[in-house]
């Protein structure tokens, strides 16, 4: 991967892929036309560490040197050269540098589709598949999902599907298992789904907490306590996690970045900068360039 000297993490730089953020650090989050459903990063990070969020779809990530650690509800995973970490849908995580060297990694991003189409035709899991660990010393597998990666850079389709399909279906045979059910059971996640769609509807003018748990007939605690047991996270933080998925699709259709922050709530284009790239690892403007490209 070439290196690309000159470009500011801060504003996202103007016309390469390959995005330098710190000194030894680069990144590149993209989309490859032949493989629909899934997006792709490769990066090495040092200094940077992604704050709690979530994924709408799965994580899998072969880490290829240095060590990853993931901070989960349940505590810290660690993973080196070998390593593979998977991530459920929803499933709120922070990840940074567990050396000071750093960590490098291939990542895939596969929605909800890929993964339950793979599953059907090649396991035996009923519902929702998903991962049961979240971390493997797996390194052949490892090895495959770094490959998935070069066959997509060099264009190469049929490649890339068939790695990406056969990748699937050994971690599901592996390391799968149904996803629980996530319907309300108590007072509290009904409560928190409340919550929720509040903040999604009013995303540019969300309520303080005490608003909100007036309005939803309860008390704040009460309510950061429900909210942060169903998303493993507190409104606020989960908020700004909701408007950087909700600015990575305007970006996508093309909106600049001005309108972006505008459109999901941030104060300005500064403000989008520092938060996008904290979560999705790049910049907003360089995650644009690559969808359009």
């Amino acid at each position: 991967m070439v290196m690309v000297s000159g470009e500011s993490a801060a504003d996202g730089g103007t016309g390469a892929a390959v995005v330098p953020r710190a000194p030894g650090e680069w990144a590149r989050h993209w989309r490859y036309d032949g493989l629909p459903g899934l997006d792709l990063l490769r990066a090495r990070y040092v200094r940077h560490s992604f704050p709690r969020h979530a994924h709408d779809g799965y994580v899998v990530c072969a880490v290829t040197s240095g060590i990853e650690e993931v901070g989960l509800r349940q505590g810290t995973v660690r993973a080196g050269h070998g390593g593979i970490i998977m991530i459920n849908p929803e499933v709120a995580h922070t990840a940074r540098a567990g050396a000071p060297e750093g960590w490098a990694y291939a990542t895939l991003y596969p929605s909800h589709e890929v993964v339950a189409e793979i599953a059907e035709e090649t396991t035996a899991l009923r519902g929702t598949p998903g991962f049961d660990r979240t971390t493997a010393e797996d390194p052949q597998l490892g090895h495959l999902i770094t490959e998935i990666h070069r066959a997509a850079e060099t264009g190469n389709a049929l490649a890339a599907d068939t790695l990406l399909r056969s990748v699937v279906a050994r971690l599901l045979r592996r390391y799968g298992g149904p996803l629980p059910a996530r319907t309300p059971r108590t007072a509290g996640t009904r409560t928190a789904a409340r919550a929720r769609a509040v903040l999604e509807e009013r995303m540019t003018d969300p309520p303080s907490l005490e608003r909100l748990a007036h309005e939803l007939g309860t008390s704040p605690f009460a309510l950061l306590r429900a909210f942060k047991g169903a998303y493993g996270m507190p409104p606020h933080t989960w908020l700004t996690d909701a408007r950087v998925r909700r600015a990575r699709g305007l970006l996508e259709a093309g909106r600049t970045l001005a309108d972006t922050a505008v459109a999901v709530g941030f104060t300005d284009q500064p403000h989008l900068n520092r938060h996008f790239t904290r979560i999705v690892g790049v910049p907003p403007g360089a995650y644009r360039r690559e969808r359009a490209a």
